[in-house]
Protein backbone atom coordinates (compact mmCIF):
# COMPACT_ATOMS: atom_id res chain seq x y z
CA UNK A 1 0.00 0.00 0.00
CA UNK A 2 1.17 3.55 -0.69
CA UNK A 3 -1.07 5.46 1.69
CA UNK A 4 0.49 8.47 3.42
CA UNK A 5 -0.64 9.64 6.82
CA UNK A 6 -0.60 13.34 7.67
CA UNK A 7 0.86 12.59 11.11
CA UNK A 8 4.60 12.33 11.65
CA UNK A 9 7.69 13.63 13.45
CA UNK A 10 11.36 13.95 12.53
CA UNK A 11 14.51 15.43 14.06
CA UNK A 12 17.91 15.95 12.47
CA UNK A 13 21.20 17.25 13.81
CA UNK A 14 23.96 18.77 11.70
CA UNK A 15 27.10 20.86 12.11
CA UNK A 16 29.51 22.95 10.08
CA UNK A 17 32.57 24.65 11.43
CA UNK A 18 31.70 26.34 14.70
CA UNK A 19 27.93 25.93 14.27
CA UNK A 20 25.66 23.07 15.29
CA UNK A 21 21.94 23.05 14.56
CA UNK A 22 18.85 20.91 15.07
CA UNK A 23 15.69 20.66 12.99
CA UNK A 24 12.44 19.39 14.49
CA UNK A 25 9.57 18.86 12.05
CA UNK A 26 6.13 17.53 12.93
CA UNK A 27 2.87 17.34 11.03
CA UNK A 28 -0.77 16.72 11.87
CA UNK A 29 -4.04 16.65 9.95
CA UNK A 30 -4.88 19.64 7.77
CA UNK A 31 -7.27 20.48 4.97
CA UNK A 32 -4.41 21.74 2.80
CA UNK A 33 -0.68 22.28 3.22
CA UNK A 34 0.36 24.75 5.89
CA UNK A 35 3.87 25.42 7.24
CA UNK A 36 4.67 27.27 10.44
CA UNK A 37 8.35 28.06 10.82
CA UNK A 38 10.25 29.06 13.94
CA UNK A 39 13.65 30.43 12.93
CA UNK A 40 16.24 32.18 15.12
CA UNK A 41 16.94 35.84 14.35
CA UNK A 42 19.21 36.18 11.35
CA UNK A 43 17.99 33.07 9.56
CA UNK A 44 14.83 34.48 7.98
CA UNK A 45 16.42 34.17 4.52
CA UNK A 46 15.84 30.41 4.73
CA UNK A 47 12.05 30.68 4.82
CA UNK A 48 11.30 30.92 1.08
CA UNK A 49 13.56 27.97 0.24
CA UNK A 50 12.14 25.84 3.05
CA UNK A 51 8.57 26.45 1.90
CA UNK A 52 9.52 25.45 -1.63
CA UNK A 53 11.06 22.19 -0.38
CA UNK A 54 7.98 21.41 1.70
CA UNK A 55 5.54 22.03 -1.16
CA UNK A 56 7.58 19.71 -3.37
CA UNK A 57 7.35 16.85 -0.87
CA UNK A 58 3.93 17.12 0.79
CA UNK A 59 0.45 17.97 -0.45
CA UNK A 60 -1.58 18.03 2.78
CA UNK A 61 -0.99 18.52 6.47
CA UNK A 62 -0.31 21.20 9.05
CA UNK A 63 3.47 21.25 9.49
CA UNK A 64 5.52 22.91 12.22
CA UNK A 65 9.29 23.22 11.79
CA UNK A 66 11.73 24.76 14.26
CA UNK A 67 15.46 25.45 13.97
CA UNK A 68 17.79 25.61 16.97
CA UNK A 69 21.33 26.88 16.43
CA UNK A 70 24.26 26.53 18.81
CA UNK A 71 27.50 28.41 18.22
CA UNK A 72 31.00 27.52 19.40
CA UNK A 73 32.37 30.81 18.09
CA UNK A 74 34.38 32.88 20.59
CA UNK A 75 32.17 34.79 22.99
CA UNK A 76 31.20 38.36 22.29
CA UNK A 77 33.86 40.90 23.27
CA UNK A 78 33.29 44.15 25.14
CA UNK A 79 34.25 47.39 23.40
CA UNK A 80 34.14 50.89 24.85
CA UNK A 81 32.38 53.38 22.63
CA UNK A 82 34.76 56.30 23.08
CA UNK A 83 32.50 58.80 21.36
CA UNK A 84 29.65 58.08 23.78
CA UNK A 85 32.08 58.11 26.75
CA UNK A 86 33.42 61.53 25.79
CA UNK A 87 29.88 62.88 25.52
CA UNK A 88 29.07 61.55 28.98
CA UNK A 89 32.26 63.12 30.43
CA UNK A 90 31.40 66.47 28.86
CA UNK A 91 27.89 66.34 30.34
CA UNK A 92 29.31 65.41 33.76
CA UNK A 93 31.82 68.27 33.62
CA UNK A 94 29.07 70.72 32.65
CA UNK A 95 26.90 69.58 35.54
CA UNK A 96 29.78 69.91 37.99
CA UNK A 97 30.04 73.59 37.02
CA UNK A 98 26.39 74.07 37.96
CA UNK A 99 25.95 71.85 41.01
CA UNK A 100 28.27 70.59 43.68
CA UNK A 101 29.05 66.97 42.88
CA UNK A 102 31.83 64.45 43.09
CA UNK A 103 33.78 63.61 39.96
CA UNK A 104 32.27 60.68 38.01
CA UNK A 105 33.64 57.23 38.82
CA UNK A 106 34.78 54.84 36.16
CA UNK A 107 32.40 52.06 37.18
CA UNK A 108 29.49 54.50 36.99
CA UNK A 109 30.49 55.67 33.53
CA UNK A 110 30.91 52.13 32.21
CA UNK A 111 27.44 51.23 33.50
CA UNK A 112 25.80 53.92 31.36
CA UNK A 113 23.88 52.59 28.38
CA UNK A 114 25.84 52.76 25.14
CA UNK A 115 29.26 53.23 26.72
CA UNK A 116 30.15 49.55 26.64
CA UNK A 117 29.08 47.50 23.59
CA UNK A 118 29.18 43.74 23.09
CA UNK A 119 30.56 42.88 19.68
CA UNK A 120 29.63 39.46 18.29
CA UNK A 121 32.19 37.70 16.12
CA UNK A 122 31.03 37.62 12.50
CA UNK A 123 31.32 35.00 9.79
CA UNK A 124 32.50 36.07 6.37
CA UNK A 125 29.78 36.09 3.71
CA UNK A 126 31.00 32.96 1.93
CA UNK A 127 30.95 30.88 5.11
CA UNK A 128 27.56 32.27 6.12
CA UNK A 129 26.14 31.31 2.72
CA UNK A 130 27.64 27.82 3.01
CA UNK A 131 26.05 27.38 6.46
CA UNK A 132 22.63 28.41 5.14
CA UNK A 133 22.96 25.91 2.29
CA UNK A 134 23.91 23.18 4.77
CA UNK A 135 20.91 24.06 6.94
CA UNK A 136 18.65 23.83 3.90
CA UNK A 137 20.09 20.40 3.09
CA UNK A 138 19.54 19.17 6.64
CA UNK A 139 15.94 20.45 6.50
CA UNK A 140 15.51 18.39 3.33
CA UNK A 141 16.86 15.38 5.24
CA UNK A 142 14.35 16.07 8.03
CA UNK A 143 11.60 16.08 5.40
CA UNK A 144 12.85 12.69 4.17
CA UNK A 145 12.50 11.34 7.70
CA UNK A 146 9.08 12.96 8.08
CA UNK A 147 7.86 11.42 4.83
CA UNK A 148 9.10 8.01 5.99
CA UNK A 149 7.28 8.41 9.31
CA UNK A 150 4.09 9.43 7.52
CA UNK A 151 4.42 6.45 5.16
CA UNK A 152 4.81 4.02 8.08
CA UNK A 153 1.77 5.50 9.80
CA UNK A 154 -0.12 5.42 6.50
CA UNK A 155 0.66 1.70 6.10
CA UNK A 156 -0.77 0.98 9.53
CA UNK A 157 -3.90 3.00 8.80
CA UNK A 158 -4.21 1.27 5.43
CA UNK A 159 -4.37 -2.11 7.14
CA UNK A 160 -7.13 -0.84 9.42
CA UNK A 161 -9.08 0.60 6.49
CA UNK A 162 -8.73 -2.59 4.46
CA UNK A 163 -10.08 -4.64 7.37
CA UNK A 164 -12.99 -2.25 7.77
CA UNK A 165 -13.83 -2.48 4.07
CA UNK A 166 -13.75 -6.28 4.29
CA UNK A 167 -16.20 -6.12 7.19
CA UNK A 168 -18.46 -3.76 5.24
CA UNK A 169 -18.48 -6.14 2.26
CA UNK A 170 -19.32 -9.06 4.54
CA UNK A 171 -22.19 -7.18 6.20
CA UNK A 172 -23.54 -6.05 2.83
CA UNK A 173 -23.49 -9.70 1.68
CA UNK A 174 -25.31 -10.69 4.89
CA UNK A 175 -27.93 -8.03 4.20
CA UNK A 176 -28.35 -9.24 0.62
CA UNK A 177 -28.86 -12.79 1.87
CA UNK A 178 -31.21 -11.79 4.69
CA UNK A 179 -34.30 -14.07 4.86
CA UNK A 180 -36.41 -10.94 5.31
CA UNK A 181 -35.66 -10.00 1.69
CA UNK A 182 -36.90 -13.28 0.18
CA UNK A 183 -40.01 -12.90 -2.01
CA UNK A 184 -42.08 -15.24 0.13
CA UNK A 185 -41.17 -13.29 3.29
CA UNK A 186 -42.08 -10.00 1.62
CA UNK A 187 -45.39 -11.43 0.39
CA UNK A 188 -46.22 -12.73 3.85
CA UNK A 189 -45.56 -9.34 5.47
CA UNK A 190 -47.67 -7.59 2.87
CA UNK A 191 -50.51 -10.10 3.25
CA UNK A 192 -50.52 -9.66 7.01
CA UNK A 193 -50.58 -5.88 6.69
CA UNK A 194 -53.43 -5.95 4.18
CA UNK A 195 -55.48 -8.36 6.32
CA UNK A 196 -55.10 -6.15 9.36
CA UNK A 197 -56.24 -3.08 7.47
CA UNK A 198 -59.26 -4.90 6.00
CA UNK A 199 -60.20 -6.22 9.43
CA UNK A 200 -59.91 -2.73 10.88
CA UNK A 201 -62.29 -1.22 8.33
CA UNK A 202 -64.65 -2.85 5.84
CA UNK A 203 -64.74 0.35 3.77
CA UNK A 204 -61.22 -0.11 2.40
CA UNK A 205 -60.81 -1.43 -1.13
CA UNK A 206 -58.77 -4.67 -0.96
CA UNK A 207 -57.48 -4.26 -4.52
CA UNK A 208 -56.29 -0.72 -3.82
CA UNK A 209 -54.65 -1.90 -0.61
CA UNK A 210 -52.74 -4.58 -2.49
CA UNK A 211 -51.55 -2.00 -5.04
CA UNK A 212 -50.35 0.34 -2.30
CA UNK A 213 -48.66 -2.52 -0.50
CA UNK A 214 -46.76 -3.49 -3.66
CA UNK A 215 -45.57 0.13 -4.09
CA UNK A 216 -44.42 0.28 -0.49
CA UNK A 217 -42.57 -2.98 -0.90
CA UNK A 218 -40.79 -1.63 -3.97
CA UNK A 219 -39.78 1.53 -2.09
CA UNK A 220 -38.57 -0.52 0.86
CA UNK A 221 -36.32 -2.72 -1.27
CA UNK A 222 -32.64 -2.13 -0.40
CA UNK A 223 -31.02 -3.75 -3.44
CA UNK A 224 -29.95 -0.42 -4.94
CA UNK A 225 -28.33 0.62 -1.66
CA UNK A 226 -26.51 -2.70 -1.42
CA UNK A 227 -25.29 -2.39 -5.02
CA UNK A 228 -23.97 1.09 -4.34
CA UNK A 229 -22.33 -0.05 -1.11
CA UNK A 230 -20.52 -2.78 -3.03
CA UNK A 231 -19.41 -0.27 -5.66
CA UNK A 232 -18.12 2.20 -3.04
CA UNK A 233 -16.26 -0.53 -1.17
CA UNK A 234 -14.61 -1.65 -4.44
CA UNK A 235 -13.64 1.95 -5.28
CA UNK A 236 -12.16 2.46 -1.82
CA UNK A 237 -10.10 -0.70 -2.16
CA UNK A 238 -8.66 0.58 -5.44
CA UNK A 239 -7.77 3.89 -3.80
CA UNK A 240 -5.86 2.08 -1.06
CA UNK A 241 -3.57 0.77 -3.81
CA UNK A 242 -3.33 4.04 -5.78
CA UNK A 243 -0.37 6.39 -5.96
CA UNK A 244 -0.43 9.96 -4.70
CA UNK A 245 -2.70 11.81 -2.27
CA UNK A 246 -6.02 9.98 -2.07
CA UNK A 247 -7.33 11.31 1.24
CA UNK A 248 -9.94 13.63 -0.23
CA UNK A 249 -11.30 10.90 -2.52
CA UNK A 250 -11.55 8.52 0.41
CA UNK A 251 -13.38 11.20 2.40
CA UNK A 252 -15.91 11.52 -0.42
CA UNK A 253 -16.42 7.75 -0.54
CA UNK A 254 -16.86 7.71 3.23
CA UNK A 255 -19.67 10.26 2.86
CA UNK A 256 -21.32 8.14 0.18
CA UNK A 257 -21.01 4.99 2.29
CA UNK A 258 -22.62 6.85 5.15
CA UNK A 259 -25.47 8.00 2.89
CA UNK A 260 -26.25 4.48 1.65
CA UNK A 261 -26.00 3.01 5.14
CA UNK A 262 -28.45 5.57 6.52
CA UNK A 263 -30.92 4.74 3.75
CA UNK A 264 -30.49 1.02 4.40
CA UNK A 265 -31.30 1.53 8.08
CA UNK A 266 -34.35 3.62 7.21
CA UNK A 267 -35.68 0.96 4.82
CA UNK A 268 -34.92 -2.07 6.98
CA UNK A 269 -38.05 -4.20 7.19
CA UNK A 270 -37.10 -6.40 10.14
CA UNK A 271 -34.88 -6.51 13.22
CA UNK A 272 -32.13 -8.62 11.60
CA UNK A 273 -31.70 -6.19 8.70
CA UNK A 274 -31.79 -3.25 11.11
CA UNK A 275 -28.99 -4.85 13.15
CA UNK A 276 -26.87 -5.26 10.02
CA UNK A 277 -27.54 -1.65 9.07
CA UNK A 278 -26.47 -0.39 12.49
CA UNK A 279 -23.28 -2.46 12.38
CA UNK A 280 -22.55 -1.03 8.94
CA UNK A 281 -23.14 2.50 10.21
CA UNK A 282 -20.71 1.96 13.09
CA UNK A 283 -18.06 0.65 10.68
CA UNK A 284 -18.55 3.55 8.29
CA UNK A 285 -18.16 6.03 11.16
CA UNK A 286 -14.87 4.37 12.15
CA UNK A 287 -13.78 4.41 8.52
CA UNK A 288 -14.51 8.14 8.24
CA UNK A 289 -12.44 8.88 11.35
CA UNK A 290 -9.44 6.98 10.04
CA UNK A 291 -9.68 8.55 6.59
CA UNK A 292 -9.28 12.00 8.17
CA UNK A 293 -5.62 11.07 8.77
CA UNK A 294 -4.82 10.25 5.13
CA UNK A 295 -2.93 12.75 2.95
Amino acid sequence: MTLMSMTGFARTESARGELRWFWEVKSVNGRGIDLRLRLPPGYERLEARLRRLLNERLSRGSVQASLQVQSDLSVAQARVNLAVLEQMLAVAEDLRGRIEASPPRLDGLLALKGVVELVEPRQDEAEAAACLAAMEASFDAALDALVSARAEEGARIGQVLAAQLDSMARLAADAAASPARRPEAVRERLAVSVRRLIEASDQLDPDRLHQEAVLLAAKADVQEELDRLDAHVAAARELLKAEGAVGRKLEFLAQELNRETNTLCAKAADAALSTIGLELKSLVDQFREQVQNIE
